[in-house]
Parts: structure tokens; sequence; C-alpha cells
């Protein structure tokens, strides 16, 4: 009874030591992630890694509109977020400046794009290192280094490698991988569209600004994409996309291990038929509290839309078994973790609402706090799809049913072109008088017969005091949503006499 006891004792110990990252509420929403000033985090296809004490998220944006293969849309380049728990993400911005003619032409909806941006630090040059993808040249790559992981990165020549040397630019070498062995040696990995998808690895010049020649190639026979490699206890892992599916809302992870990182690689394994609703995007060897985790990390594409500001993202740390074969993935991760792990992730959480257009209106109950001015309403705010009228704010007070009343008190068109393609917080600022304990409503709407506009809320089984409230006619006929909550704040200046 003793030695049982004692096991499960250990079983328990490491499961509340064991990061878990939080990525659907009970209803099965995917969670947004929000960064330090309430916008949704904007960085796709990318990676996180861990520099000096803090973790730093890269990814590509979409925010400012880029369409994959719309002629007429911008690049809108690549941005970081950094965090010291994981959970809580600032904004650091953009890692060069995009909005030129050279990376416009190189990588804006009139081309495949740009994507999937890499960083990893070299010991020996003391720089950061960045490689992203692109189709304007024959490798297929672009190579970057800065003095410090937010950057400004600045551009380094282009790199040779030997998969599709010297071809003409085009769907050459896609989706990529770099990885630093405990040597300080570094290696990339990377997908040949010339081969229908198979996988390479080239070890890279101690610089990690080009290749070397020394290279496996067909890791994979091929219909695989986006390798992410790791080493654990020795062994070499390579987690890939299983079938490769482009913007796919559920295609399969697979890897296969070896003992030295250019091969022989083992046969392959699969671990997620679907990728948690999405494709795999990376995995990160990052330290966390007293042990190493390895997070898998799958882009939650959005159903395939040319524009993926929307998309969210699948977080988990792999689990291994004894003889280091990589579990498969559970899916099923959501706000109450009954194992006892301890939950990675913001103290509130949000998920998308994207309906309003004509003949669908959303409204909000508040009730100020006090008497004074109300100096300003600030609402998380996106658009979706080209609408082709504005968004209008219109405030009311509210009935006894929490639903606006009466003429509006204060009424705000919002153009289009203020509004990104991911959620961002919008200020409104009625500068109206309030009383306190009386009830407001603010109601979104528009006109808007293509496309829509959209906002976050929140989801209680219990229901708040406030109401959240739809209406589906243009009567503005209103029924509440009692378990929905518009994600706002209310800003108001009391008055002296009140205080």
């Amino acid at each position: 009874m003793k030695k049982i006891f004692i096991l499960l004792i250990g079983c328990f110990l490491f499961k509340i030591s064991f990061a878990q990252f939080v990525n659907f509420t009970k209803e099965g929403k995917q969670i947004i992630r929000l960064d330090n000033l309430g916008n949704a985090v904007d960085a796709h296809d990318g990676m996180i890694a861990y520099f000096n004490g803090t973790y730093y998220l890269y990814g590509t944006s979409y925010g400012c509109g880029f369409e994959w293969q719309n002629k007429n849309a911008a690049f809108c380049g690549f941005k970081v977020y950094s965090s010291k728990d994981l959970k809580h993400w600032k904004d650091e911005g953009f890692l060069f400046n995009a909005n030129n003619d050279i990376w416009q032409c190189r990588c804006n909806g009139n081309t495949y794009g740009c994507f999937r941006p890499h960083v990893v630090y070299n010991k020996k040059t003391k720089k950061y290192v960045l490689w992203i993808n692109s189709y304007d040249n024959s490798p297929g790559y672009h190579v970057l280094t800065s003095e410090s992981p937010t950057g400004p990165f600045k551009e380094e020549a282009e790199p040779k490698l030997v998969v599709n040397n010297g071809i003409p630019a085009g769907l050459n070498n896609g989706d990529h991988d770099v990885f630093v062995d405990d040597d300080g040696t570094a290696y990339l990995a990377l997908t040949d569209w010339r081969t229908r998808g198979t996988l390479a690895i080239e070890k890279l010049s101690p610089d990690y600004l080009t290749g070397t020649g020394e290279c496996v190639k067909s890791v994979t026979n091929g219909a695989t994409e986006a390798p992410c490699l790791l080493k654990r206890k020795g062994i070499y892992y390579i987690l890939y996309s299983d079938p490769n599916c482009g913007y796919c809302g559920g295609t399969g992870t697979s890897y296969k291990t070896a003992s030295y990182i250019l091969g022989p690689w083992s046969d392959s394994k699969k671990i997620t038929n679907n990728s948690c609703g999405g494709q795999p995007s990376f995995v990160s060897t990052i330290p966390y509290k007293s042990e190493t985790i390895y997070v898998y990390g799958s882009d939650l594409w959005n159903n395939g839309a040319r524009n993926e500001a929307l998309a969210n993202f699948f977080w988990k740390p792999l689990s291994f078994d004894e003889q280091g074969n990589i579990l498969p993935i559970n899916c099923s991760d959501n706000i109450v973790d009954s194992h006892g792990t301890e939950s990675i992730f913001n103290e509130k959480y949000y998920s998308i609402k994207q309906d309003i257009a004509k003949g669908l209106q959303r409204a909000q109950s508040f009730t100020a706090k006090n008497t004074g001015i109300l100096n300003s309403i600030t609402i998380p705010l996106f658009k979706n799809n080209h609408p082709n009228a504005n968004l209008i704010f219109e405030l009311y007070k509210a009935d006894a049913n929490y639903l606006p009343t009466g003429e509006p008190l204060f009424t705000k068109e919002i153009d289009s072109s203020q509004l990104g393609w991911a959620a961002r917080n919008f200020v409104i600022a009625p500068n109206m008088r309030v009383k306190k304990k009386e009830r407001y409503v603010f109601v979104l709407r528009t006109n808007t017969t293509k496309g829509c506009y959209g906002t976050l809320y929140n989801f209680s089984e219990t229901g708040f005091d406030e109401k959240e409230s739809i209406s589906k006619n243009e009567n503005k006929v209103y029924t509440h949503e009692p378990h929905y909550e518009l994600k706002y704040q209310v800003f108001i200046k009391s008055s002296k006499r009140n205080r």
C-alpha cells in the first residue's frame, strides 16, 4: 500500500507542476488571447521563443486587412509580443517596417505572401536571427538580424540552400523551422514544394544566415509541410502537418524520430488527426518554472478565410511515455481543469461575435456607478469581409428589462476605415451627463449588406448582472442572451458635488 500511495502522490505532484494552457470555453468556443491593452493578439503561423527570462510570441499580422491572393491587399508585416508568465502578453510592435515598396512587392496579396517568422539567438554573434518564408526568390526565404528580440530587424544577404538551388523564384520552398542544437549548431527544416511537399533539413552556417550544403532530403515522402524540430533526452523529433493543407481548420500532425538530426529518421506516427481544429505551427522548447516544457502550437485557421486576423491558437505542452513516444494530443482543454494542473491564461475569457450586419443588432446594458460626465466607452471592434456601410453606435436609457427605450441619447457613426480586421479597442466619447445607479444600454448596428462587424463577449453559465441582447429584425425587437456579456469599459468623471 505504501508504494501505491507514493506513486499516486508522485503523479499528483507532476500534474500540479505541469503547465496547462486553456484554449476553449466550456461551451466549446475558441478563446481569444488578448494583449496588455485588451486587443486581440494578431500574430499567426509563428512561434514562441524564450530569451533572457522573457517569452516572445512571433507571428504574421493580418489586422491591416491582408488577404492571401487578393492582389489589392497590403502586407501587414510581422509582430512580436512579450510575456513573463505565458498569459499576459505585451504588444511590442512590428519586427521591421514592412510598409515600403520592397516588402509590399515581395509579400502583398498579389504574391504568395510572406509567412512563418522564426527567431533564434546566436551566442557567437550575439545576434537574434529571423527567418521568414517568401516566394520572390529561389531559396524561398529572407534572413534578418537584430541586437534585440523585438527588433528592429535588418535584412542580410539572401541565403543559399541545397534544396531548389538556383531555380527561378516561385513555389519552391515553404513552411520552415529553425532549430539550435545543444552545441550551438543551427539547422533549417523546410518544405520542398518541388517534390510535392517532402521535408528536408540543412545545417546552417555558424552565423545562421545561410546553408552549408550538408543536408538530408525526403525526410517525409510528400504531401506534408510545416516542420517543427525539438530534441529531448538525446532524441531528435520532427513534427509536421500530415497531410499538408494550408489554412485548414483541421489536418493531422505526425512525427518522426532520429538519433542524428540529419537522419536516418524513423517511420511516422500520428498524434492527432485534426491538430485540434487547425494546422501545426511550432513546437517550442522553453523553461517553465522548474522544468522544461515542449509547447505544441496549432493555428486554428478561420475556416480557410483569406484573411486570418480572427484565427486563434491551440497551445499545449507535449506529453511523452517512458520510451520517449509522444502521446496523442487531447484537444478538449477548457476553463475548468479537473486534474489539478495550473491553467495559463488571462483571468477573463473572451470569444468572438462576428454577425453585426443589416437586420442584426447587438445591445449591452450598464449601470452608472456615479454621477458625472460619461467621458468614454471602450469596445473591442473589428470588421470582416469588406462591409459596404459604416458601423453605428447608439446610447439609450434602459427600461426595466435592460432594453433600449426612447430616442438615442448619443449616436456615433464609425467609419469602416477606422476599424481593423483584428479586434482592437475603439474609444467612443459621448461626453454626456449620466446619473448614479441609472441604467443605460448601447447598441451596435449597421446597414451593411456585405460582410459584417464584430466584437468580443464573455460567457457565464450563471449569467451576468447586466444584460446583453440581440435584435434580428429592423423593428429593433430585442431578446436577451442571458449567458453572454459584451466586452466593454465605461469611464465616468465624477461631478465634484458627488465626490
